[in-house]
């Protein structure tokens, strides 16, 4: 009977010491796996297959023309409809905005970028905040090296204006004859309930 127990504990000590040092290696291996993930992710290896880096974009952008529309006396929907919702806005401070936009990738860093907007009688007082970059600006340091043109105007020249305006309200040929209309006198109509 003592043979059994002895046996028994002297098992149940092996295993505990086995899951201790299977968790300590475990635990040890942790930091040199974290170390050799770094490794590759780092190497520059010129191959068609390479891991996806993702590009995290966050916030809000908001570009160097969207700043000069700004005015003082702007109401709070004013401002929300030239800057889009604030990325911040605190419940103790309401009279202040802030938009904040960062964009990550590819181990390169585009940095961050703030604008305060402060409110005075729900009513915009002051802005202050980092230099923005225009919007063609922005689209070329987001083009991963692409080569991007000239973006068109966004604003419709008067002659542009004057075409979509013919083409949707074309003027009727003369030539083609206009059926009457007839008028409530000359319909006869059924009547809708038989009696």
């Amino acid at each position: 009977m003592k043979l059994y127990k002895s046996r028994y504990f002297m098992n149940r000590l092996i295993a505990h010491a086995f899951a201790i040092l299977l968790a300590s290696t475990a635990l040890c291996g942790c930091s040199s796996t974290q170390q050799a993930i770094e490794k590759i992710r780092n190497i520059d290896i010129p191959t068609p297959i390479a891991p996806y880096k993702v590009e995290i974009v966050q916030g809000n952008f908001v570009s160097s023309e969207q700043v000069a529309a700004l005015r003082t006396g702007m109401t709070k929907a004013q401002v929300r409809n030239i800057l889009g919702t604030a990325l911040l806005t605190d419940l103790f401070h309401t009279d202040r905005w802030d938009y904040v936009f960062t964009i990550a990738r590819e181990g390169k860093s585009g940095g961050t970028r703030r604008l305060t907007v402060y409110f005075k009688d729900d009513v915009m007082d002051r802005f202050e905040g980092d230099v923005m970059p225009s919007e063609s600006e922005f689209v070329q340091s987001i083009s991963s090296g692409r080569k991007i043109e000239k973006a068109p105007p966004l604003q419709a020249t008067d002659k542009q204006l004057a075409d979509f305006a013919a083409k949707e309200n074309p003027k009727p040929k003369a030539s083609t004859p206009v059926a009457p209309v007839p008028t409530s006198s000359d319909a006869a109509y059924p009547p809708l309930e038989s009696k």
